[in-house]
């Protein structure tokens, strides 16, 4: 295979491999240090660099799992808070080797776009979960529980303009991956013009 078709070979075969899904077995750090480099070669306009990622693992990830439980659980409407919810929480830390927390750290100057930033801290997770991937580590990328609540920026002591993009939880399993699909033919999506 030469380099593109390792390359489109990688990108179509990418799924998410729910937490549940995955079988416990720790990634080593080293790993993990080399996706996290991947994700530093991202796109970034003005060379802002806005991505900005939380590693847990261990017993941090089983405190931040926890306590994320217990954000939700804070933050809920009564009437709409559920344990299953609250339990399902806590467990995806189980299985998951490790968890990133991905946010994007606006530049102080604002001079680059707020979108421009999104884009670039998206670019670089995509390059994590490409990276895990090529190297058959399951991944998700979460924006679930309370990912985009303004309590876990406060629980984070992030900045107003920053924003969480995610959770990546990152683990092996046992399960082979699904076929991928596409429900909108590429014809539909492209206007050539001549």
């Amino acid at each position: 295979m030469n380099i593109f078709e390792t390359l489109s070979h990688t990108i179509k075969s990418r799924r998410t491999t729910k937490p549940s899904d995955m079988n416990g077995k720790k990634i080593d750090n080293t790993i993990i240090q080399q996706l996290l480099e991947l994700a530093n070669w991202a796109p970034t306009h003005a060379r802002t660099e806005p991505w900005r990622f939380i590693v847990y693992e261990g017993d941090a990830k089983t405190t931040f799992c926890m306590d994320h439980a217990e954000l939700m659980k804070a933050n809920t409407d009564p009437e709409k808070f559920t344990n299953a919810k609250y339990q399902k929480i806590i467990e995806n830390g189980e299985t998951a080797s490790h968890i990133v927390l991905v946010y994007m750290k606006r530049t102080l100057t604002h001079t680059i776009p707020a979108i421009e930033e999104i884009a670039a801290v998206s670019a670089a997770i995509q390059n994590i979960l490409l990276g895990a991937q090529s190297l058959t580590i399951g991944a998700l990328w979460s924006t679930g529980g309370m990912a985009h609540h303004p309590s876990l920026k406060k629980y984070l002591e992030l900045g107003e303009e920053d924003i969480v993009m995610g959770l990546l939880f990152l683990g092996y399993t046992d399960i082979p991956a699904s076929a991928g699909k596409r429900n909108i033919p590429l014809e539909e999506k492209i206007v050539w013009k001549s």
